[in-house]
């Protein structure tokens, strides 16, 4: 007789997923009505599975709280999305892109200024400050920032994200030493790192604290992630919060109408012009979705 289940998957990996039970670790492949049903397994899903003859298969995907299409994860509490002012210089639009993408679905965001021993990112750093979220500015090799991050962290499923190279991993390591995830040397040619990380895995931190490691990404990426309707971009941007519903026309792109108050907000120095630049890129490409693409 088969066994039932209820877990989480701890691994995705080229169609098997490792499901965390009270019995162990179960690599299982998904039954074949969650392919037909476009339904696909992500690490972090709570799922049901039946065990066979030591073989298990998932059976269902328990309700997700949220769910992100790259990084590839499910029920997550926070996201920490990682940059680096060196070797590679971080685009502040991917920072945007992602941290927009988490907040149209309340997920909070933080940032992690990486790599501080090699330049501090005082920029980035007051970017992200000033627009509201969180900042840490640390480096897994000196330490700095290492225990502010475990506090974060603490009691929490969280994502690590950011383009390659940024050294997730290496942050990863020196939280928990006994990891020893493998880490890639970024190309001084060109400026990014090697994919070291090639899945998405959760790793147990603490007790009540797991972290999932995924791959890094470029800006040719970005095409692959969540779409966000235009009608809602502005409020994933929680810098414009004080002055949405202050413009002169209720339905304000805030682009170009006349009486715009976060472009008025923008000019006297209120908002980072990355951030409203970033806004316009994301505007735009929001203006190509139609609303059933986000079924």
């Amino acid at each position: 007789m088969d066994k039932r289940l209820t877990g989480r998957i701890v691994r995705s990996l080229s169609g098997f997923y490792d499901v965390q039970t009270p019995e162990g670790v179960i690599t299982c492949r998904g039954r074949g009505h969650l392919r037909k049903g476009q339904e696909i397994p992500l690490t972090g899903d709570m799922v049901e599975i039946t065990v066979a003859q030591g073989k298990g298969m998932v059976e269902k995907i328990l309700p997700r709280r949220n769910r992100f299409i790259r990084p590839a994860v499910a029920n997550v509490d926070a996201l920490v999305v990682f940059c680096s002012n060196v070797n590679p210089v971080t685009e502040p639009f991917l920072i945007d892109r992602v941290a927009a993408i988490a907040g149209n679905q309340d997920v909070e965001v933080h940032i992690c200024v990486n790599k501080c021993d090699l330049d501090a990112g005082t920029d980035l750093a007051r970017i992200y400050r000033n627009a509201g979220f969180p900042v840490i500015q640390a480096s897994a090799v000196t330490g700095e920032g290492v225990e502010q991050l475990r506090q974060l962290l603490k009691g929490k499923l969280t994502a690590f994200t950011g383009n390659t190279g940024v050294g997730k991993s290496s942050m990863l390591n020196a939280l928990c030493p006994e990891l020893q995830l493998a880490t890639g040397e970024v190309s001084q040619k060109l400026g990014r790192g090697r994919h070291t990380t090639r899945h998405v895995e959760l790793y147990k931190i603490d007790e009540d604290t797991f972290v999932a490691d995924t791959p890094g990404f470029s800006s040719f990426d970005t095409d692959q992630m969540d779409v966000i309707l235009k009608e809602n971009l502005q409020y994933t941007f929680p810098d414009f919060a004080p002055y949405l519903g202050k413009c002169q026309f209720h339905d304000c792109s805030h682009r170009a109408e006349p009486g715009c108050a976060v472009r008025q907000a923008l000019d006297a120095g209120g908002l980072e012009p990355t951030r409203y630049d970033s806004y316009l890129r994301l505007y735009e490409k929001a203006s190509q979705i139609k609303k059933w693409e986000t079924k």
